[in-house]
């Protein structure tokens, strides 16, 4: 999917791919990951093994771009379920995103709770980490981000 928006007065186009639980992109992931400047680390707050492999998705993506570094934010997906549902707790949540070096929130795709904020959170983060890069090699930052969902 292919969206154009405006956030903080800047225009960016977002090519969101999102392949979670879908095996027939399995071996397209990798060049997916590679050609991605920013990341959302989604898993459900209704299911532990999915918040469980938020690390492996982390490191794959890494080594896939061959960067110690990139723009992601950690997503907890289904907050609208009630406490009886939960697996997962919103400070297990806060505590990885601080281990990982990213922002967290959680969301709710049923409820339309922070979608597009974790889009535009994402934007965020690429544009200040251009900005960062820039700053160390003034290489100019491109206007097409591509997000990716896993």
């Amino acid at each position: 999917m292919r969206k154009q928006v405006t956030i903080d007065d800047e225009p960016a186009i977002l090519d969101i791919l999102d392949t979670a639980g879908q095996e027939e992109y399995s071996s397209m992931q990798d060049q997916w990951m590679r050609e991605g400047k920013g990341y959302l680390l989604v898993y459900s707050i209704a299911d532990r093994s999915s918040f469980e492999e938020i690390t492996v998705f982390k490191e794959k993506i890494l080594r896939a771009k061959d960067v110690d570094k990139v723009p992601m934010i950690l997503v907890g997906n289904k907050c609208d379920l009630d406490d009886a549902h939960r697996e997962v707790q919103v400070n297990e949540g806060e505590e990885l995103a601080e281990q990982l070096g990213c922002p967290f929130m959680e969301t709710s795709a049923k409820e339309k709770i922070n979608n597009e904020e974790c889009f535009n959170q994402a934007v965020r983060e690429i544009v200040k980490m251009d900005k960062e890069e820039q700053a160390v090699d003034t290489k100019k930052a491109k206007p097409a981000f591509k997000c990716l969902i896993l």
